[in-house]
């Protein structure tokens, strides 16, 4: 039997290397995922943190960075009650289509009735949705969404 996987696909008017900037840069993270900053070398097998003001924000390591292509890394829950889950993994895929680039985000290797799967198939969506309106407007979905949905 095959594990659940959460995948999305959305198209965002930038290029690979800003779209890949703002996956990977903590300045820019911190602006569109509701406060969470990313940080890491992003050389496969280094590790990588989220960090979040009030928030256990996600952790884990690097399994694939081909810039600006594809990015891979474990996702390692920090939260009390997710702690038991496995460990999931998320992709992100960049291709460009002329103007704008196609982003698909993979994240799988789920627990099929765990907190994680629930969690993320709410919380990609508007992460995705800010990061496609900061890259396209420069200015992220509002933080009052993410606590109307928390």
């Amino acid at each position: 039997m095959s594990k659940p996987e959460f995948v999305y696909v959305t198209y965002i008017e930038t290029t690979p290397e800003k779209l890949w900037h703002a996956l990977t840069d903590g300045d820019f993270t911190e602006r569109y995922w509701f406060g969470h900053r990313i940080a890491s070398d992003w050389k496969v097998g280094s590790p990588y943190r989220f960090t979040h003001p009030s928030r256990p924000s996600p952790l884990g390591k690097v399994l694939i960075s081909d810039a600006p292509k594809k990015l891979a890394y474990t996702w390692e829950a920090c939260a009390e009650e997710l702690k038991l889950e496995r460990t999931s993994r998320v992709t992100f895929d960049i291709e460009p289509r002329g103007k704008v680039v196609k982003l698909t985000v993979t994240h799988d290797n789920l627990d099929e009735r765990g907190k994680t799967l629930r969690g993320i198939s709410e919380g990609w969506p508007m992460v995705l949705a800010s990061l496609k309106s900061f890259l396209e407007t420069g200015h992220p979905l509002p933080a009052e969404i993410k606590s109307d949905a928390a």
